[in-house]
């Protein structure tokens, strides 16, 4: 047994949403780390307890009545384990409750600092609410009142490569010198200096009488160059000190905490960036975490690690989708009708109860349809030009998408709103285990390779989605494929169709393509014939030939009957 093993037998991860509280327990079973188990309470982060250390203590005593293992003594957590084998070794903990972090972003130019400075508040959970740069054309003075008026959490200042423009950076830095002087030292924001390294210790002695600046290297050390990971991580530090003043229980679980909690959409980031380095894929590995109040993205590619913290979700974050969306861009993939009325009272009652469950196929429909949506925007995001090619895999998390009634129904979900182009595999992650491990690995890396290698993710199934010109029902592909037993078959594939194949979960399968008409599975140009090696998943593998864009028949009728068709092919 590797040493690393024996030095922490067990941890404890919780995760706090502001819907859901995950627990998940990980134990030694067999000389090998295994998830023990893991369970899903309501969070009591809002009335009336406004603490978190309630539904916390709900989630142990379930993993306890699950387990049969005693966890806590007295309403605390037992740390270490004890001779009796109760109680855990490490407790870890991460947090995307609370309202987000309002930002005032300053720098020098719109098109570069100031374009990196976003990318580093995207990557957690911030709301820009004033932006400030050379080209902004208003007085000194109405600068310092926006500054005031925005009442920000934290300030960003990003500009100026090394040993490049001083004298403008320090011009920032007297602004806000002059606006943090006129705020009640109670209500003075962080301040998060990122810029030209050659003024940091001026920076400090300007700011250091209102407050101590947090200073790290610079975003754009050079103009090509992007520094994000320092910002990114002080960034979470900054995140973590004011969610710990403003979330009852936050501080007193810290202490117990092996390291500092963090956001989830951090821990998270790190697993999907880590999938990448150890699949060595190409394509990059593409996560999707969807959350109530906020949609986490992390896309890993070529050793470079992005997130985005949407402010869309599926509970209190429905109320920004339905101002970003028209109506009818949900109600098209309604496979029954329902009025405009009904869909949009019942999605504005999820923002006020988003724990609600439907109670109906229609308010199902309507989620599923509402879900799709969400998802079209992650793309959007993701692959605002070229479309969503070939990510493998895509990993998703979220109660919405992972407590669908049958996997058909989210891989279907997952097509429609995401619209993969080439190949690609979906991994659902239902019980929030990336985070988890995210938050773990730098303190155990042996537990989190072999709980990856374990089947706690769930293989939906491997998608392959051509591009092709060709009019609807013309044939353009044919599939060939061989199972691990011998057995072969081929099917010819025409557009517009959906085309399962069936491969059974976990078997091994070679898929031969052989294109029939001009066709593209990749952004580098025209593919001719390829054979690759697949793993059938819940739904075993599926040809998605509809096209991209996802074109609907704008007959009410037809495109119901579309949809539902569409479902029933892949066994929904």
């Amino acid at each position: 047994m590797s040493s690393s093993v024996i030095e922490a037998e067990s941890v404890l991860a919780v995760d706090i949403g502001s819907v859901f509280t995950r627990a998940l327990l990980f134990d030694v079973v067999e000389e090998r780390y295994r998830m023990i188990a893991a369970t899903q309470v309501s969070s009591t982060i809002g009335a009336p307890f406004f603490d978190i250390s309630e539904s916390i203590f709900q989630a142990l005593t379930r993993l306890e009545e699950i387990t049969g293992r005693r966890l806590m003594e007295e309403a605390h957590l037992l740390l270490p384990t004890q001779e009796d084998g109760s109680g855990v070794d490490r407790f870890v903990l991460t947090f995307s409750a609370g309202q987000p972090l309002r930002v005032v972003a300053m720098g020098l130019l719109e098109d570069v600092s100031l374009a990196s400075a976003r990318k580093v508040l995207e990557s957690t959970y911030c709301q820009i609410v004033e932006q400030i740069s050379l080209n902004d054309r208003r007085k000194p003075e109405a600068q310092i009142d926006a500054i005031l008026r925005a009442r920000p959490d934290l300030v960003l200042i990003a500009g100026g490569t090394d040993q490049g423009a001083t004298r403008s950076m320090a011009k920032l830095v007297d602004l806000l010198a002059l606006a943090l002087q006129l705020m009640p030292a109670e209500n003075r924001p962080e301040v998060l200096y990122a810029g030209n390294s050659a003024i940091t210790k001026q920076v400090s002695d300007r700011l250091e009488p209102y407050m101590r600046p947090h200073t790290v290297p610079n975003l754009r050390p050079d103009i090509d160059l992007e520094n994000l990971i320092p910002a990114q991580e002080a960034l979470s530090e900054i995140v973590y000190q004011r969610r710990s003043h403003q979330i009852g229980g936050l501080q007193s679980y810290s202490m117990i905490s092996a390291i500092t909690p963090q956001p989830s959409l951090r821990a998270f980031g790190r697993m999907i960036q880590f999938l990448e380095k150890i699949t060595n894929a190409p394509q990059g590995v593409l996560g999707i975490d969807l959350g109530s109040a906020t949609t986490g993205i992390a896309m890993a590619r070529g050793g470079t690690l992005t997130m985005q913290a949407l402010p869309i979700g599926t509970g209190f974050g429905l109320a920004k989708a339905l101002e970003q969306n028209p109506l009818e861009s949900i109600t098209r993939w309604l496979p029954m009708h329902a009025s405009d009325e009904t869909v949009r009272d019942y999605l504005w009652h999820r923002t006020l109860y988003p724990t609600t469950v439907p109670t109906s196929l229609e308010y199902q429909a309507i989620e599923q349809a509402m879900l799709r949506q969400i998802l079209a925007q992650v793309a959007t995001r993701v692959a605002p030009d070229e479309g969503m090619y070939g990510f493998e895999p895509i990993l998703v998390s979220g109660y919405a998408l992972t407590q669908a009634t049958s996997p058909a129904q989210s891989l279907l979900a997952l097509l429609d709103g995401l619209q993969p182009i080439g190949v690609t595999t979906f991994i659902l992650d239902p019980y929030g285990l990336l985070t988890a491990l995210g938050a773990i690995a730098p303190l155990n890396p042996t537990l989190v390779v072999q709980v990856l290698e374990s089947n706690a993710l769930v293989n939906l199934g491997t998608v392959i989605a051509p591009l092709s010109p060709a009019q609807y029902g013309t044939p353009i592909l044919k599939v060939r494929y061989e199972l691990e037993s011998g057995e072969t078959s081929s099917v010819e594939v025409r557009q517009g169709m959906l085309v399962p194949l069936p491969i059974p979960n976990g078997q091994r399968a070679r898929l031969h393509l052989q294109p029939l008409r001009p066709l593209r599975l990749s952004p580098t140009g025209k593919d001719t014939a390829r054979s690759f090696k697949v793993t059938g998943g819940l739904l075993g593998a599926v040809i998605d030939a509809r096209g991209r864009p996802i074109t609907l028949p704008t007959d009410s009728a037809r495109r119901r009957d579309l949809l539902k068709r569409w479902m029933a092919t892949l066994g929904g």
